[in-house]
């Protein structure tokens, strides 16, 4: 590992796991009771809830579908959702740099409060902070979740087996994209938008049809589908293939991604999610997904197969077969 903190390192990758276990869970100790999932599964007396904490750093602040105070308030309930816990309460932590204008500060507050309400949760502690000018970009927000665990079913990454389908909820790609293009002003975020958005009611319908069929759900945010599914293929020591031709990705997207040069299987979203169901409930699974307007473009992705342990491939048009690697850093775009 570089002896120094590189950009490369939140990028969600190997450089990312590298700096989680060698350094700060290694450090941590037996202080650390984690798992690696979106969210911890504690038990208390008479009731089992799941925490989570997430920092959110978004440039632009504002884009089209959204802002930093909609993704902080959507990613958080999201990763308790997807644990399949009913997200209940919020903190909320604001760090504000010198010069922030107070009318942007208030549209964020207004966002999430908004997101908030929408996502059924409360906010019940806050901290602010104000650094000099030139100490932050702008606005930095931090948020901690805790939501209650009432299914008797258990998520998790390491419980895949052979057969088991693996399943998209939305186009790849977009919120990349449309970040991507509002910076360097390439004209692709009026036609492609973030899908940022608020997914609890999505699970908690899911979970309901499905129940234990259901192995585990992970929303796809920093380092895309491919580092979802290469993370589940490593926890359950198991082999999965990919199904190129039934990626949902938005023309524009795949586009765009080209124009770039970056791969769509990398890029993060802000309200797609990535399940593993038993063969038998695939087709509920869809079906339940496909009734709300976000997950309208769900569909069936891959399998889990005999093969290699912790190894994902992907199937293209033609029948050839290559390796979908967990990427090392982060992608770099070809902006020019």
């Amino acid at each position: 590992m570089t002896e120094k903190v590189v950009l490369d390192h939140g990028a969600g990758g190997g450089m990312s796991q590298e700096l989680i276990t060698d350094t700060i869970a290694a450090i941590l100790g037996d202080t650390y009771v984690g798992e690696m999932e979106d969210s911890a599964l504690l038990e208390l007396p008479g009731t089992r809830i799941a925490m989570t904490t997430d920092s959110f750093v978004v440039d632009p602040v504002f884009f089209g579908n959204g802002d930093i105070g909609k993704i902080a308030v959507a990613g958080t309930v999201n990763d308790l959702a997807v644990s399949g816990a009913r997200p209940l309460f919020l903190t909320l932590a604001v760090v504000l740099e010198e010069g922030f204008a107070l009318d942007d500060l208030r549209r964020v507050l207004r966002s999430v409060a908004d997101t908030a309400r929408a996502a059924d949760v409360q906010i019940v502690a806050g901290d602010t902070k104000v650094v000099r000018r030139g100490e932050a970009d702008g606005i930095f927000l931090n948020t901690a979740g805790v939501g209650v665990l009432q299914r008797s079913c258990t998520l998790s990454s390491r419980s895949l087996r052979p057969g088991d389908r693996v399943v998209v909820t939305g186009f790849l790609g977009d919120h990349s994209i449309h970040l991507l293009s509002l910076r360097e002003g390439l004209g692709f975020e009026r036609r492609v938008l973030s899908d940022c958005a608020v997914l609890s009611h999505v699970v908690a319908h899911l979970l309901d049809v499905c129940g234990d069929g259901v192995r585990c759900v992970r929303d796809i945010t920093r380092g895309g589908l491919g580092t979802v599914v290469n993370e589940f293929a490593q926890a359950s020591s198991v082999s999965v293939l990919l199904d190129e031709p039934a990626l949902p990705v938005r023309p524009e997207t795949a586009m765009a991604a080209d124009m770039l040069g970056v791969d769509v299987m990398y890029l993060a979203n802000e309200g797609n999610l990535c399940l593993v169901v038993a063969p038998d409930r695939a087709d509920a699974a869809l079906a339940a997904l496909r009734s709300h307007p976000e997950c309208a473009r769900a569909a069936v992705v891959g399998e889990v197969v005999a093969g290699e342990p912790g190894s994902v491939a992907m199937t293209d048009a033609d029948g050839r077969v290559r390796p979908v690697d967990l990427l090392y850093g982060a992608q770099l775009p070809r902006l020019c």
